[in-house]
Parts: structure tokens; C-alpha cells; sequence
């Protein structure tokens, strides 16, 4: 499986507050970003997949959701993650 328990550690040590802090918007928009990126390249290889490109899709959604809540509520914490992700916008 690409995304085991030990790389979700790693991911949300690196942007969360700790290796168990999940519920950050910091750490889930990281998160996201490493599945959107995996399904995007799962999406290269197999273009006729429309179940994954549906849930890439509703992926994104939720990164941008996420992203809009982390903007209203802190734009130094929104700006940071997006530099630290080199996310467009």
C-alpha cells in the first residue's frame, strides 16, 4: 500500500504539531496533497479509471475547503503551508 501508518507519521510530524496530531488543517492538507499527487500519477498511467478520477475530483475539493477555512481563520498559517507545499494560488 502506498500509504502505510509509518509514512502518515512522517507526514503529519513534518506540517502537524506532532506525529499524532491528525486533526490540524495543517497535517490534513498535507495529507491530502501526498494522495493527490499519488492519484494524479495513478491517473497518468490508467486514464480510463473514472472511479479514481472522481475521487481525485472530491480530493481537491476538500484540500480547497480546507485551504479557504485554514485563509479565514489564520493567513500567516495558510501561507506557510501553502509555501511549504508549493501549492499554486
Amino acid at each position: 500500500m502506498y500509504l502505510d501508518k509509518a509514512k502518515k507519521q512522517e507526514i503529519f510530524g513534518q506540517y502537524g504539531k506532532s506525529n499524532s496530531d491528525t486533526g490540524s488543517a495543517e497535517s490534513q492538507i498535507a495529507l491530502f496533497s501526498y494522495r493527490i499527487s499519488h492519484l494524479t500519477e495513478h491517473l497518468k498511467q490508467n486514464r480510463k479509471d473514472h472511479t479514481t478520477a472522481r475521487s481525485l475530483t472530491k480530493l481537491v475539493g476538500k484540500r480547497r475547503a480546507l485551504l479557504d477555512y485554514l485563509y479565514d481563520r489564520d493567513v500567516n498559517r495558510y501561507r506557510a503551508i501553502v509555501k511549504a507545499l508549493g501549492l499554486r494560488r
